[in-house]
């Protein structure tokens, strides 16, 4: 059954290590997590995030593939994951990045 996805605005950041991953102000919410903009990630295209191996799966959702994120050279495995084919009920969040609470701390104002 599919979950709800639900538009939020204030200012919602990712930080590792005391650096700034993604910064929003307007994001969606799915199953308790925030998921960001693709446009809000910060060093995306200076490396901080690379793809890895993980693949998981959800049946509402499909499957979601995983960054890594390098933060002053210090590799964090599998801290966010992200729908790049989602199934229809999840078009919402396609391409948008959710984070592993236990590894990334994300804060909503």
């Amino acid at each position: 059954m599919p979950g709800k996805i639900t538009p939020e605005s204030g200012h919602a950041v990712a930080t590792v290590n005391g650096q700034t991953l993604a910064s929003a102000a307007s994001w969606l919410r799915c199953e308790g997590n925030v998921y960001f903009p693709p446009d809000t990630l910060k060093g995306k295209d200076e490396g901080v995030f690379s793809n890895t191996e993980l693949m998981t799966y959800c049946p509402w959702k499909g499957h979601a593939g995983y960054y890594t994120v390098d933060v002053g050279g210090k590799k964090v495995e599998n801290a966010g994951w992200y729908y790049a084919d989602p199934m229809d009920a999840a078009l919402p969040i396609k391409d948008h990045v959710a984070f592993d609470r236990s590894k990334v701390t994300v804060k909503v104002d």
